[in-house]
């Protein structure tokens, strides 16, 4: 590692410590292990890598295994997970993905989302199955009166844009992470989305950017509604959004999670494909165009994927793993590395409001601010390259809150400055749309997710 972050020391990129096990093991006595998580409609991912033979890296065997399967399942979704070559790590990631296991967490995020009971596979070579690739079209229309709104975890924001110019857009502080009452939610968006049309003279079509996952437009799960009860989310929440868009009028509406909005964000406007889109806000958002310029049906919730090995390393309090993407590209990255660095925020601070707090910093040239930015740009540089393992890359966009002001070109420059000294062989950009984009360029990608009638 030619770069160390200054106030996480314990820092261990994935990507380092992967590429670490995967040479020594291949100078050993290895075998191959194959990974495959199955999703919707059958649908899959596969991935294969070397791992030891010898008894004594057992323990080693299990963890790296556990980590990969963990980010693939992240990376593209599943209920299913097929694995062939070792049955020892086989029998550990089966118990992790159980009710009392280490991935309890994860397995009842799949259930609920592909409403479908977890399974862990252990099968021979010949019933391993084959690959089985989607890829489908989204947004990029632009003609007519169009609504997007993007429901971030700080602040909400809508962008009114007619025949693809926009004529308003908004941005306004609300709270949906702390409300348990559905209606406060509803009536926060609804009364986004009237703004927005009252600065048109009709509206043809409605796209919704939101942190989650959606299947036909419905909520299935989104962290905006934590304080929800189960029953209020089943009865009020799961159709809030088509149900909001039946009272603008009888329109098309096209609901997607923010990350791939991110990443169409990005593929309009360097009108090219293969783009990874981050923003970096409440949590990490991650979406991403293929080379054929569609999604290809993956959750991307890489908020979830660890990018650090190091099991010191900070525990994402709802999902109750260590080393997650959330805890290292978004506000509380910054916050982490901000009470890291000494500094002692003010009692009762929202999040968002600590994030400002730094974000002052850094517009007054405080030396721990520029610290905190490039710590952000090291763990970025590294974990991209992690990334890139799963998904092909030409184009690198950040978004969001954190990317805001001098802050954002610090993390990019030294995203930029890692990726060329450590990994000159990965060719991909990393860019950032101007100032007013970052912040509510989303809203307006979102307006173009719909097909009008």
């Amino acid at each position: 590692m030619k770069f160390s972050p200054e106030l996480d020391k314990g820092f261990k990129p994935m990507y380092v410590w992967f590429t670490d096990f995967v040479n020594q093991a291949k100078k050993e006595k290895n075998h191959e292990l194959k990974i495959c998580v199955e999703r919707n409609d059958g649908y899959n991912y596969i991935y294969s890598f070397p791992v030891f033979d010898d008894e004594k890296y057992l323990e080693r065997n299990c963890k790296m295994a556990e980590r990969i399967v963990k980010t693939i399942l992240w990376v593209v979704g599943g209920y299913k997970i097929y694995l062939s070559g070792d049955d020892k790590i086989y029998e550990f990631i089966k118990n992790a993905y159980t009710e009392s296991g280490i991935r309890a967490f994860d397995k009842g995020f799949m259930e609920r989302v592909y409403e479908s009971k977890f399974e862990v596979v252990n099968c021979t070579g010949k019933d391993f199955p084959k690959e089985k690739k989607c890829s489908l079209s989204v947004g990029g229309h632009l003609d007519g009166c169009r609504i997007g709104f993007d429901a971030g975890g700080s602040d909400r924001k809508v962008s009114a844009v007619v025949d693809g110019e926009v004529v308003y857009s908004e941005e306004v502080v609300w709270f949906p992470k702390i409300n348990s009452d559905p209606d406060y939610h509803y009536g926060e968006i609804l009364k986004a989305m009237k703004t927005a049309a009252s600065k048109m003279p009709r509206v043809d079509a409605i796209g919704v950017s939101s942190a989650g996952v959606y299947v036909n437009n419905r909520i299935m799960v989104a962290s905006l509604f934590l304080k929800v009860s189960d029953e209020d989310f089943d009865k009020k929440v799961k159709n809030m959004y088509i149900d909001v868009a039946k009272e603008i009028g009888d329109v098309p509406l096209e609901v997607a999670n923010d990350g791939d909005v991110t990443a169409l964000a990005g593929a309009i406007d360097l009108n090219d494909n293969e783009v990874l889109g981050i923003a970096m806000g409440t949590s990490e958002a991650v979406g991403y165009i293929n080379g054929q310029g569609g999604i290809n049906g993956w959750l991307s919730e890489l908020a979830f994927a660890p990018v650090d090995y190091d099991e010191n390393a900070m525990v994402d309090e709802w999902s109750g793993d260590y080393g997650c993407g959330v805890k290292y590209f978004s506000q509380d990255g910054v916050i982490k590395l901000a009470e890291l660095g000494g500094f002692k925020f003010d009692e009762g601070l929202s999040p968002a409001e600590k994030l400002k707090a730094i974000q002052k910093l850094m517009a007054e040239g405080d030396q721990l601010a520029i610290k905190i930015y490039n710590d952000i740009g090291i763990y970025l540089g590294y974990t991209l390259a992690y990334y890139s393992l799963f998904y092909d890359i030409k184009h690198v966009l950040l978004l969001g809150r954190v990317t805001s002001g001098e802050g954002g070109n610090i993390i990019m420059a030294k995203a930029k400055e890692v990726v060329k000294a450590e990994f000159p062989e990965l060719k991909f950009e990393i860019e950032m749309p101007d100032e007013k984009n970052r912040r509510v360029g989303q809203s307006i990608a979102a307006a173009s997710l719909a097909a009008t009638k």
